[in-house]
Protein backbone atom coordinates (compact mmCIF):
# COMPACT_ATOMS: atom_id res chain seq x y z
CA UNK A 1 0.00 0.00 0.00
CA UNK A 2 1.31 3.68 -0.86
CA UNK A 3 1.81 5.86 1.94
CA UNK A 4 -0.90 8.61 1.60
CA UNK A 5 0.37 11.90 -0.88
CA UNK A 6 3.67 11.09 -1.23
CA UNK A 7 6.01 11.71 -3.48
CA UNK A 8 5.17 9.58 -6.06
CA UNK A 9 1.20 10.19 -5.59
CA UNK A 10 -0.20 9.83 -8.92
CA UNK A 11 2.46 8.08 -10.27
CA UNK A 12 1.87 4.76 -10.89
CA UNK A 13 5.13 3.69 -12.99
CA UNK A 14 8.84 4.04 -13.54
CA UNK A 15 8.25 6.16 -16.56
CA UNK A 16 5.68 8.49 -14.83
CA UNK A 17 8.19 8.66 -11.96
CA UNK A 18 10.98 9.63 -14.13
CA UNK A 19 9.09 12.43 -16.23
CA UNK A 20 7.65 13.95 -13.42
CA UNK A 21 10.48 14.69 -11.39
CA UNK A 22 13.52 15.14 -13.51
CA UNK A 23 10.75 16.98 -16.31
CA UNK A 24 7.66 18.23 -15.26
CA UNK A 25 7.90 19.52 -11.54
CA UNK A 26 10.62 22.29 -12.31
CA UNK A 27 9.19 23.50 -15.31
CA UNK A 28 7.44 27.36 -14.07
CA UNK A 29 3.50 28.36 -14.38
CA UNK A 30 1.28 30.03 -16.59
CA UNK A 31 -2.21 30.99 -15.23
CA UNK A 32 -3.84 31.97 -18.54
CA UNK A 33 -7.47 31.98 -17.07
CA UNK A 34 -8.37 32.71 -13.17
CA UNK A 35 -10.20 34.73 -11.35
CA UNK A 36 -7.84 36.54 -8.60
CA UNK A 37 -8.04 40.08 -7.67
CA UNK A 38 -5.81 42.69 -9.52
CA UNK A 39 -5.46 44.56 -6.17
CA UNK A 40 -4.85 42.04 -4.09
CA UNK A 41 -1.79 41.17 -5.92
CA UNK A 42 -0.63 44.82 -6.09
CA UNK A 43 -1.56 45.42 -2.74
CA UNK A 44 -0.12 41.96 -1.74
CA UNK A 45 -3.07 41.34 0.53
CA UNK A 46 -2.84 39.87 4.00
CA UNK A 47 -4.70 37.05 4.79
CA UNK A 48 -6.62 37.30 8.32
CA UNK A 49 -6.28 33.60 8.89
CA UNK A 50 -6.71 30.32 7.13
CA UNK A 51 -10.88 30.74 6.49
CA UNK A 52 -10.12 33.65 4.86
CA UNK A 53 -7.16 32.31 2.60
CA UNK A 54 -9.42 29.43 2.53
CA UNK A 55 -13.46 29.84 2.29
CA UNK A 56 -14.24 33.21 0.97
CA UNK A 57 -15.05 32.74 -2.34
CA UNK A 58 -14.76 29.29 -2.48
CA UNK A 59 -17.78 27.80 -3.88
CA UNK A 60 -15.71 24.38 -4.72
CA UNK A 61 -15.61 23.81 -0.77
CA UNK A 62 -19.20 25.68 -0.03
CA UNK A 63 -21.04 22.98 -2.24
CA UNK A 64 -19.76 20.02 -0.80
CA UNK A 65 -20.03 21.99 2.95
CA UNK A 66 -23.46 22.00 1.85
CA UNK A 67 -23.62 18.89 0.76
CA UNK A 68 -22.18 17.25 4.34
CA UNK A 69 -25.30 19.45 6.17
CA UNK A 70 -23.39 22.59 7.28
CA UNK A 71 -25.65 25.37 7.88
CA UNK A 72 -25.38 28.28 5.49
CA UNK A 73 -23.96 30.70 7.75
CA UNK A 74 -20.98 28.49 8.26
CA UNK A 75 -20.50 28.13 4.18
CA UNK A 76 -20.58 31.59 3.46
CA UNK A 77 -20.65 33.47 6.56
CA UNK A 78 -23.45 34.78 8.81
CA UNK A 79 -24.34 36.34 12.14
CA UNK A 80 -23.17 34.24 14.78
CA UNK A 81 -20.47 32.19 12.46
CA UNK A 82 -16.94 32.94 13.53
CA UNK A 83 -14.05 32.68 10.99
CA UNK A 84 -12.83 29.70 13.39
CA UNK A 85 -16.46 27.62 13.53
CA UNK A 86 -16.14 28.23 9.54
CA UNK A 87 -12.93 26.52 9.22
CA UNK A 88 -14.02 23.87 11.92
CA UNK A 89 -17.25 23.00 9.77
CA UNK A 90 -14.44 22.50 6.60
CA UNK A 91 -12.19 20.61 8.60
CA UNK A 92 -15.98 18.54 9.35
CA UNK A 93 -16.37 18.14 5.87
CA UNK A 94 -12.80 17.30 4.56
CA UNK A 95 -13.00 13.43 5.07
CA UNK A 96 -16.31 12.61 4.18
CA UNK A 97 -14.66 14.11 0.40
CA UNK A 98 -13.22 10.61 -0.24
CA UNK A 99 -12.97 10.65 -4.26
CA UNK A 100 -13.72 14.04 -4.53
CA UNK A 101 -10.09 16.17 -5.66
CA UNK A 102 -10.99 18.57 -2.77
CA UNK A 103 -9.75 16.28 -0.48
CA UNK A 104 -5.79 16.39 -2.35
CA UNK A 105 -6.09 19.96 -3.06
CA UNK A 106 -6.52 20.86 0.56
CA UNK A 107 -3.70 18.87 1.81
CA UNK A 108 -1.44 19.59 -0.93
CA UNK A 109 -2.28 23.51 0.20
CA UNK A 110 -1.41 23.10 3.63
CA UNK A 111 1.60 20.86 2.74
CA UNK A 112 3.28 22.70 0.25
CA UNK A 113 2.80 26.29 1.04
CA UNK A 114 2.65 25.79 4.98
CA UNK A 115 4.88 22.63 5.74
CA UNK A 116 1.90 21.25 7.63
CA UNK A 117 1.30 17.73 7.42
CA UNK A 118 -1.85 16.64 9.81
CA UNK A 119 -4.84 15.29 7.75
CA UNK A 120 -7.46 17.58 7.70
CA UNK A 121 -10.43 16.44 10.19
CA UNK A 122 -11.65 17.46 13.73
CA UNK A 123 -9.53 16.47 15.72
CA UNK A 124 -6.76 18.09 14.16
CA UNK A 125 -8.60 21.07 13.49
CA UNK A 126 -7.23 23.72 16.08
CA UNK A 127 -3.29 22.38 16.08
CA UNK A 128 -3.85 23.59 11.64
CA UNK A 129 -5.59 26.54 12.68
CA UNK A 130 -2.78 27.66 15.05
CA UNK A 131 0.07 26.47 12.63
CA UNK A 132 -1.29 28.27 9.26
CA UNK A 133 -2.49 31.45 11.24
CA UNK A 134 1.34 31.54 13.11
CA UNK A 135 2.45 31.51 9.27
CA UNK A 136 0.24 33.81 7.70
CA UNK A 137 0.67 36.72 10.49
CA UNK A 138 4.21 36.47 9.38
CA UNK A 139 6.44 37.93 6.68
CA UNK A 140 6.04 35.84 2.93
CA UNK A 141 2.32 34.57 3.07
CA UNK A 142 1.14 37.22 1.37
CA UNK A 143 -0.79 37.31 -2.24
CA UNK A 144 2.48 37.74 -4.15
CA UNK A 145 4.44 35.54 -2.09
CA UNK A 146 2.17 32.50 -3.10
CA UNK A 147 2.43 33.14 -6.34
CA UNK A 148 6.63 33.79 -6.63
CA UNK A 149 6.59 30.45 -4.60
CA UNK A 150 4.82 29.04 -6.87
CA UNK A 151 7.20 29.84 -9.83
CA UNK A 152 3.67 31.79 -11.55
CA UNK A 153 5.57 33.66 -14.46
CA UNK A 154 1.91 34.78 -15.88
CA UNK A 155 -1.19 35.53 -14.73
CA UNK A 156 -4.30 36.06 -16.87
CA UNK A 157 -7.17 37.65 -15.17
CA UNK A 158 -10.44 38.35 -15.93
CA UNK A 159 -12.32 41.60 -16.56
CA UNK A 160 -14.83 43.79 -18.00
CA UNK A 161 -13.98 46.01 -20.77
CA UNK A 162 -15.43 48.65 -18.59
CA UNK A 163 -12.65 48.41 -16.02
CA UNK A 164 -9.76 50.89 -15.39
CA UNK A 165 -7.27 48.54 -15.42
CA UNK A 166 -5.63 50.92 -12.82
CA UNK A 167 -4.33 47.77 -10.93
CA UNK A 168 -2.82 46.02 -13.88
CA UNK A 169 -0.90 49.40 -14.68
CA UNK A 170 0.18 49.69 -11.19
CA UNK A 171 1.62 46.24 -11.35
CA UNK A 172 3.25 46.43 -14.25
CA UNK A 173 5.08 49.48 -13.11
CA UNK A 174 6.01 47.94 -10.09
CA UNK A 175 9.79 46.72 -10.14
CA UNK A 176 10.02 44.61 -7.47
CA UNK A 177 7.05 42.18 -8.57
CA UNK A 178 8.41 40.67 -11.93
CA UNK A 179 5.31 38.45 -12.90
CA UNK A 180 3.31 39.67 -15.53
CA UNK A 181 -0.34 39.93 -14.79
CA UNK A 182 -2.34 40.88 -17.45
CA UNK A 183 -6.06 41.46 -18.27
CA UNK A 184 -8.28 39.21 -20.48
CA UNK A 185 -11.62 41.02 -22.32
CA UNK A 186 -14.62 39.57 -20.54
CA UNK A 187 -17.32 41.61 -22.55
CA UNK A 188 -20.37 38.98 -21.37
CA UNK A 189 -22.12 42.10 -19.84
CA UNK A 190 -22.17 43.53 -22.84
CA UNK A 191 -23.70 40.18 -24.99
CA UNK A 192 -26.57 39.52 -22.23
CA UNK A 193 -29.12 41.61 -23.97
CA UNK A 194 -32.21 39.83 -21.90
CA UNK A 195 -30.32 40.46 -18.37
CA UNK A 196 -30.80 43.12 -15.70
CA UNK A 197 -27.36 44.20 -15.85
CA UNK A 198 -27.67 45.12 -19.60
CA UNK A 199 -28.57 48.72 -19.36
CA UNK A 200 -26.63 50.00 -16.34
CA UNK A 201 -23.31 48.23 -17.86
CA UNK A 202 -24.45 50.15 -21.28
CA UNK A 203 -24.35 53.07 -19.22
CA UNK A 204 -20.96 52.22 -17.60
CA UNK A 205 -19.54 51.76 -20.94
CA UNK A 206 -20.59 54.88 -22.19
CA UNK A 207 -18.99 56.91 -19.25
CA UNK A 208 -15.97 55.12 -19.66
CA UNK A 209 -15.48 55.78 -22.95
CA UNK A 210 -16.85 59.68 -22.80
CA UNK A 211 -20.11 59.31 -24.70
CA UNK A 212 -23.62 58.31 -24.36
CA UNK A 213 -24.45 55.27 -25.84
CA UNK A 214 -27.85 55.74 -28.43
CA UNK A 215 -27.26 53.84 -30.97
CA UNK A 216 -25.33 50.38 -31.82
CA UNK A 217 -22.66 51.56 -33.92
CA UNK A 218 -21.67 53.64 -30.98
CA UNK A 219 -21.75 50.44 -28.81
CA UNK A 220 -19.32 48.69 -31.38
CA UNK A 221 -17.04 51.52 -31.53
CA UNK A 222 -17.36 51.82 -27.38
CA UNK A 223 -16.34 47.83 -27.18
CA UNK A 224 -13.75 48.06 -29.77
CA UNK A 225 -11.99 51.43 -28.12
CA UNK A 226 -11.59 49.20 -24.88
CA UNK A 227 -10.24 46.24 -26.65
CA UNK A 228 -7.33 48.34 -27.49
CA UNK A 229 -7.44 50.09 -24.62
CA UNK A 230 -6.62 46.41 -23.18
CA UNK A 231 -4.45 45.63 -25.90
CA UNK A 232 -2.09 48.47 -24.50
CA UNK A 233 -1.71 47.20 -21.64
CA UNK A 234 -1.02 44.05 -22.60
CA UNK A 235 -3.90 42.10 -22.59
CA UNK A 236 -3.95 39.27 -25.30
CA UNK A 237 -6.63 36.70 -24.07
CA UNK A 238 -10.47 37.23 -24.08
CA UNK A 239 -12.84 35.15 -22.53
CA UNK A 240 -16.77 34.32 -22.84
CA UNK A 241 -19.05 32.43 -21.17
CA UNK A 242 -21.64 31.23 -23.42
CA UNK A 243 -23.99 29.48 -21.45
CA UNK A 244 -25.48 28.50 -25.14
CA UNK A 245 -23.51 29.13 -28.15
CA UNK A 246 -25.38 31.97 -30.05
CA UNK A 247 -25.77 31.36 -33.73
CA UNK A 248 -28.28 33.03 -36.28
CA UNK A 249 -28.18 34.64 -39.56
CA UNK A 250 -28.46 37.98 -39.26
CA UNK A 251 -27.41 41.63 -40.24
CA UNK A 252 -25.57 44.77 -38.43
CA UNK A 253 -29.52 46.68 -39.28
CA UNK A 254 -31.17 43.85 -37.91
CA UNK A 255 -28.93 43.79 -34.50
CA UNK A 256 -28.84 47.35 -34.37
CA UNK A 257 -32.57 47.20 -34.35
CA UNK A 258 -32.79 44.94 -31.29
CA UNK A 259 -30.23 46.39 -29.59
CA UNK A 260 -32.36 49.85 -29.85
CA UNK A 261 -35.31 47.47 -28.31
CA UNK A 262 -33.27 46.57 -25.36
CA UNK A 263 -32.58 50.82 -24.89
CA UNK A 264 -36.09 51.36 -24.89
CA UNK A 265 -37.27 48.71 -21.93
CA UNK A 266 -38.98 46.47 -25.23
CA UNK A 267 -38.92 43.31 -24.69
CA UNK A 268 -36.44 40.89 -26.41
CA UNK A 269 -37.42 37.80 -27.60
CA UNK A 270 -34.75 34.61 -27.84
CA UNK A 271 -34.20 34.75 -31.64
CA UNK A 272 -33.64 38.41 -31.45
CA UNK A 273 -31.74 37.58 -28.59
CA UNK A 274 -29.07 35.09 -30.44
CA UNK A 275 -29.04 37.43 -33.62
CA UNK A 276 -27.70 40.17 -31.68
CA UNK A 277 -25.16 37.95 -29.69
CA UNK A 278 -23.93 36.53 -32.72
CA UNK A 279 -23.30 39.90 -34.49
CA UNK A 280 -21.57 41.16 -31.74
CA UNK A 281 -19.59 38.50 -30.83
CA UNK A 282 -18.20 37.98 -34.62
CA UNK A 283 -17.61 41.48 -34.62
CA UNK A 284 -15.54 41.25 -31.49
CA UNK A 285 -13.89 37.80 -32.68
CA UNK A 286 -12.82 39.74 -35.66
CA UNK A 287 -10.98 42.77 -33.57
CA UNK A 288 -9.56 39.71 -31.56
CA UNK A 289 -8.16 38.03 -35.03
CA UNK A 290 -6.25 41.63 -35.80
CA UNK A 291 -4.76 42.21 -32.56
CA UNK A 292 -3.22 38.75 -32.54
CA UNK A 293 -5.08 37.63 -29.65
CA UNK A 294 -6.50 34.22 -28.40
CA UNK A 295 -10.12 33.94 -27.39
CA UNK A 296 -12.03 31.71 -25.28
CA UNK A 297 -15.21 30.19 -25.07
CA UNK A 298 -16.41 28.50 -22.35
CA UNK A 299 -19.87 27.07 -22.78
CA UNK A 300 -22.62 25.05 -21.29
CA UNK A 301 -23.12 26.29 -17.87
CA UNK A 302 -26.22 26.01 -16.23
CA UNK A 303 -26.43 29.46 -13.64
CA UNK A 304 -27.63 30.24 -10.49
CA UNK A 305 -30.35 27.05 -10.76
CA UNK A 306 -31.69 27.99 -7.19
CA UNK A 307 -33.39 31.37 -6.83
CA UNK A 308 -34.16 31.36 -3.69
CA UNK A 309 -30.53 31.09 -2.82
CA UNK A 310 -29.83 33.54 -5.94
CA UNK A 311 -32.13 36.30 -4.25
CA UNK A 312 -30.06 35.37 -0.82
CA UNK A 313 -26.45 35.22 -1.74
CA UNK A 314 -26.13 36.13 -5.85
CA UNK A 315 -23.98 34.41 -8.05
CA UNK A 316 -20.97 32.52 -7.93
CA UNK A 317 -21.74 30.83 -4.91
CA UNK A 318 -22.55 27.44 -5.48
CA UNK A 319 -25.35 26.91 -7.32
CA UNK A 320 -24.42 26.60 -11.03
CA UNK A 321 -24.36 22.84 -12.88
CA UNK A 322 -24.24 21.72 -16.21
CA UNK A 323 -25.90 22.70 -19.48
CA UNK A 324 -26.86 20.57 -22.34
CA UNK A 325 -27.53 22.91 -24.88
CA UNK A 326 -26.41 21.98 -28.59
CA UNK A 327 -23.18 22.63 -29.57
CA UNK A 328 -22.17 20.86 -32.21
CA UNK A 329 -24.42 23.34 -34.99
CA UNK A 330 -24.05 26.75 -33.90
CA UNK A 331 -20.14 26.81 -32.74
CA UNK A 332 -19.42 25.12 -36.29
CA UNK A 333 -21.49 28.05 -37.83
CA UNK A 334 -19.91 30.46 -35.57
CA UNK A 335 -16.49 29.47 -36.28
CA UNK A 336 -16.80 29.08 -39.90
CA UNK A 337 -18.19 32.39 -40.07
CA UNK A 338 -14.94 33.91 -39.08
CA UNK A 339 -13.15 31.68 -40.85
CA UNK A 340 -14.33 32.26 -44.35
CA UNK A 341 -13.18 36.11 -43.73
CA UNK A 342 -9.97 34.66 -42.27
CA UNK A 343 -10.65 36.40 -39.31
CA UNK A 344 -10.60 33.57 -36.60
CA UNK A 345 -8.16 33.90 -34.06
CA UNK A 346 -6.20 31.54 -31.96
CA UNK A 347 -9.55 29.70 -29.99
CA UNK A 348 -9.84 27.73 -27.24
CA UNK A 349 -12.73 25.51 -26.45
CA UNK A 350 -13.98 24.32 -23.03
CA UNK A 351 -17.44 23.08 -22.31
CA UNK A 352 -18.92 22.28 -18.82
CA UNK A 353 -20.16 19.32 -20.67
CA UNK A 354 -18.59 16.29 -20.96
CA UNK A 355 -20.89 14.74 -23.46
CA UNK A 356 -19.34 17.28 -25.38
CA UNK A 357 -15.73 16.65 -25.33
CA UNK A 358 -15.28 14.61 -28.53
CA UNK A 359 -17.45 17.10 -30.38
CA UNK A 360 -14.98 19.70 -29.81
CA UNK A 361 -12.37 17.65 -30.02
CA UNK A 362 -13.18 16.94 -33.68
CA UNK A 363 -14.76 20.29 -34.66
CA UNK A 364 -11.67 21.82 -33.74
CA UNK A 365 -9.54 20.13 -36.39
CA UNK A 366 -11.99 21.52 -39.29
CA UNK A 367 -9.99 24.79 -38.23
CA UNK A 368 -6.71 24.05 -37.76
CA UNK A 369 -4.46 25.50 -40.08
CA UNK A 370 -2.26 29.04 -40.56
CA UNK A 371 0.87 27.69 -39.12
CA UNK A 372 -0.04 27.69 -35.90
CA UNK A 373 0.22 24.36 -33.61
CA UNK A 374 -2.52 23.93 -32.21
CA UNK A 375 -4.27 26.78 -33.19
CA UNK A 376 -7.26 25.38 -32.04
CA UNK A 377 -7.32 24.75 -28.61
CA UNK A 378 -9.33 22.23 -26.41
CA UNK A 379 -9.37 23.59 -23.38
CA UNK A 380 -8.24 21.98 -20.30
CA UNK A 381 -10.95 19.87 -18.25
CA UNK A 382 -13.02 22.97 -16.48
CA UNK A 383 -14.95 23.45 -13.22
CA UNK A 384 -16.82 20.55 -12.56
CA UNK A 385 -14.88 18.39 -14.94
CA UNK A 386 -11.60 19.21 -12.97
CA UNK A 387 -11.25 16.42 -11.18
CA UNK A 388 -9.08 13.02 -11.84
CA UNK A 389 -11.51 11.38 -14.23
CA UNK A 390 -12.14 14.54 -16.03
CA UNK A 391 -8.33 15.35 -16.85
CA UNK A 392 -7.92 12.28 -17.99
CA UNK A 393 -10.91 12.01 -20.20
CA UNK A 394 -10.10 15.23 -21.60
CA UNK A 395 -6.75 14.30 -22.53
CA UNK A 396 -7.46 10.89 -23.68
CA UNK A 397 -9.97 12.59 -26.21
CA UNK A 398 -7.70 15.26 -27.29
CA UNK A 399 -4.91 12.48 -28.00
CA UNK A 400 -7.16 9.95 -29.92
CA UNK A 401 -8.60 12.65 -32.68
CA UNK A 402 -5.87 15.14 -31.95
CA UNK A 403 -2.52 16.67 -30.77
CA UNK A 404 -2.07 16.35 -26.32
CA UNK A 405 1.51 17.35 -27.38
CA UNK A 406 0.12 20.50 -28.59
CA UNK A 407 -2.17 21.27 -25.58
CA UNK A 408 -1.50 24.74 -23.62
CA UNK A 409 -1.72 22.65 -20.51
CA UNK A 410 -3.71 23.90 -17.08
CA UNK A 411 -5.11 26.61 -15.81
CA UNK A 412 -6.87 27.62 -12.20
CA UNK A 413 -10.02 29.56 -13.29
CA UNK A 414 -9.89 30.26 -9.79
CA UNK A 415 -10.38 32.53 -6.77
CA UNK A 416 -8.09 31.66 -4.50
CA UNK A 417 -3.83 32.33 -4.45
CA UNK A 418 -3.52 28.58 -2.78
CA UNK A 419 -4.61 26.85 -6.04
CA UNK A 420 -1.16 26.94 -7.75
CA UNK A 421 -1.14 22.78 -6.59
CA UNK A 422 -3.61 21.89 -9.17
CA UNK A 423 -1.14 22.32 -11.58
CA UNK A 424 1.18 19.96 -9.73
CA UNK A 425 -1.99 17.50 -9.45
CA UNK A 426 -2.55 18.21 -13.39
CA UNK A 427 1.08 17.39 -14.25
CA UNK A 428 1.05 14.12 -12.29
CA UNK A 429 -1.87 12.97 -14.54
CA UNK A 430 -0.13 13.84 -17.83
CA UNK A 431 3.38 12.07 -16.57
CA UNK A 432 1.38 9.08 -15.49
CA UNK A 433 -1.11 8.89 -18.74
CA UNK A 434 2.12 9.19 -20.88
CA UNK A 435 4.10 6.89 -18.69
CA UNK A 436 1.45 4.26 -19.42
CA UNK A 437 1.49 4.23 -22.62
CA UNK A 438 5.01 4.02 -22.80
CA UNK A 439 5.21 0.87 -20.35
CA UNK A 440 1.99 -0.53 -22.27
CA UNK A 441 4.44 -0.64 -25.32
CA UNK A 442 1.89 1.97 -27.35
CA UNK A 443 5.14 4.26 -26.72
CA UNK A 444 8.66 3.83 -27.30
CA UNK A 445 11.04 4.72 -24.11
CA UNK A 446 12.47 7.41 -25.30
CA UNK A 447 12.71 9.74 -22.36
CA UNK A 448 14.34 13.35 -24.73
CA UNK A 449 10.98 12.99 -26.49
CA UNK A 450 9.26 12.44 -23.60
CA UNK A 451 10.37 15.09 -21.39
CA UNK A 452 10.23 17.60 -24.11
CA UNK A 453 6.55 16.92 -24.38
CA UNK A 454 5.86 17.10 -20.92
CA UNK A 455 7.54 19.81 -20.21
CA UNK A 456 5.69 21.40 -23.58
CA UNK A 457 1.79 20.35 -21.79
CA UNK A 458 3.45 22.12 -18.50
CA UNK A 459 4.66 25.16 -19.78
CA UNK A 460 6.07 25.71 -22.76
CA UNK A 461 3.17 25.54 -25.26
CA UNK A 462 1.27 27.56 -23.54
CA UNK A 463 4.35 30.52 -23.72
CA UNK A 464 4.66 30.06 -27.39
CA UNK A 465 0.83 30.19 -27.79
CA UNK A 466 -0.26 33.15 -26.17
CA UNK A 467 3.21 35.00 -27.11
CA UNK A 468 4.03 35.68 -23.53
Amino acid sequence: MKPFLDDNFLLNNETAIRLYHDYAKKMPIIDYHCHLSPQEIYENKKFKNITDAWLYGDHYKWRVMRANGVLEKYVTGGEGASDYDRFLAWAKTVPQAIGNPLYHWSHLELQRYFDVYELINEKNAPAIWEKVNAKLSGEGFGARDFITKSDVRVICTTDDPTDSLEYHIKIKDDPTFDVKVLPSFRPDKGLEINRATFLPWVGKLGEVTGQTITNYDQLLSALDSRARFFHSIGGCVSDHALDYVPYAETTKEEAAAIFAKALKGETVSLEEEKKYKTYTLVFLCKIYAELGWAQQFHINASRNNNSRMFAQLGPDTGFDSINDSSVAYPLSRLLDTLDKDNALAKTILYSLNPNDNIILATLMGSYQGGGIPGKIQFGSAWWFNDTKDGMLDQMKTLANVGLLSRFVGMLTDSRSFLSYTRHEYFRRLVCNLIGEWVENGEFPHDMELLGEIVQNISYNNANEYFNF
